[in-house]
């Protein structure tokens, strides 16, 4: 879901890299983000508002029933300040349902997300620029509805609960915020009704826990994952990144740079491993060939086999873990420095930590603070061969 914004990414509203957006009056503009003329979320505004923006349940229900129904409908939540990572979600939505479906961007920021310490009124609120944005992308409308219009009549009383796995890595960082985020999601797919909801693959955990719920709950959508945008640096795309400096953006770049440094040891033993499995007697005939070409002198080629050899006992989670934080603990070394969360390679089912003898899908996730600003990021992983039952981690539910 989305985060603070020097703690998380924007998520729907309570989502990531998609989420909703509602503003509290007298909230400012952090320096370096666009500034709106009215607050996000508020109910009226003064002289016309832009074509495309519905500030209401009821508006919304409007603008689809004047839509008509040919085609079919998504929804893409945002919590605002919106950059091409959204802006790829909102393309992937009407590509979807085509040129006769209804896309929906919902932009709330959601004050149930939000714990203690966690700036609300500092989130970035970038309404005019949001809608130009969404518009431009191939939104049908935009739904910024004001805190009173999703919560009337204060702070709902009933909520989603995330469970155990909401309690795990950003939910242990963040006590409460999953079950936030979950609460607002279903109030948007109860106002929105899509068919399709677009998220991305940026919240791991947040997609993962979003898919459960509407599994568990039976919410008639289908539930899409959208592989990360990053920037040509590789860093991931968020609205957060605003808040670094130059400097703390150099050492930023040790997130993405660690997963990278994971999968690529994996990459390499998986070679090896692909090798050895490939000799006509296994691994077993790579030993017995390492060990005659050492006694005849031929150093190089006899690593070369022991390594094919024993490519099994190498190719585990162990040495991707080990690889990433290699990357990270220079990088605490780094000015301004790097403060590590969490580096976990999980199971994307459960998001616990995958055992040294994992076979299948894994996410390899990390979170760290730089300077005053948190960031996460994280990319799917697979040990061994593909298995045809196990779904990719951007597929639908």
């Amino acid at each position: 879901m989305s985060l603070p914004a020097r703690d998380h990414d924007p998520a729907p509203a309570g989502v990531s890299a998609p989420a909703g957006v509602s503003a509290s009056a007298g909230t400012s503009t952090p320096a370096g983000a666009p500034a709106s003329p009215t607050p996000p979320g508020t109910p009226a505004r003064s002289g016309p508002r832009p074509d495309g923006l519905v500030p209401t349940a009821q508006g919304l229900r409007d603008a689809a029933a004047r839509h008509g129904a040919p085609g079919r409908s998504a929804v893409v939540m945002t919590m605002g300040a919106l950059h091409e990572g959204h802006a790829t979600l909102i393309r992937a939505a009407r590509a979807r349902v085509g040129e006769d479906g209804f896309v929906v961007v919902t932009v709330f920021v959601n004050p149930l997300q939000f714990g203690a310490g966690e700036d609300l009124d500092r989130y970035p609120r970038t309404l005019d620029a949001d809608l130009e944005l969404a518009l431009g992308a191939g939104a049908s409308v935009v739904f910024a509805p004001s805190v009173d219009e999703v919560y009337p009549g204060g702070e709902p009383q009933a909520r989603i609960t995330a469970g155990p796995m909401g309690e795990r890595l950003e939910g242990a960082s963040r006590p409460g915020h999953f079950d936030g985020m979950l609460t607002v999601v279903a109030k948007l797919l109860h106002l929105t009704a899509p068919d399709l909801a677009f998220f991305g693959q940026k919240d791991a955990q947040q997609l993962a826990l979003i898919r459960r719920m509407v599994r568990d709950l039976n919410f008639p959508v289908e539930v899409v994952g959208v592989e990360t945008v990053r920037e040509e640096d590789g860093l991931a795309l968020s609205s957060r990144n605003r808040y670094l400096s130059a400097g703390e953006r150099r050492t930023a770049l040790a997130l993405s740079r660690a997963l990278f440094a994971g999968r690529e040891r994996l990459a390499a033993q998986e070679a090896l491993r692909a090798r050895a499995d490939a000799l006509p007697n296994g691994r077993d005939r790579a030993e017995n060939r390492a060990e005659a070409l050492s006694r005849l002198g031929e150093a190089r080629a006899a690593a070369d086999a022991h390594a094919v050899a024993q490519a099994a006992e190498c190719a585990g989670p162990g040495a991707v873990r080990a690889a990433a934080r290699a990357v990270l603990d220079e990088a605490a070394k780094a000015a301004p420095p790097l403060t590590l969360d969490y580096l976990a390679l999980v199971d994307p089912a459960d998001f616990t930590e995958v055992a040294d003898d994992h076979a299948g899908q894994a996410v390899l996730a990390v979170a760290a603070r730089v300077g005053s600003t948190r960031l996460i990021d994280n990319i799917p992983l697979s040990f061994g061969p593909p298995s045809p039952e196990s779904p990719t981690l951007g597929a639908a539910t």
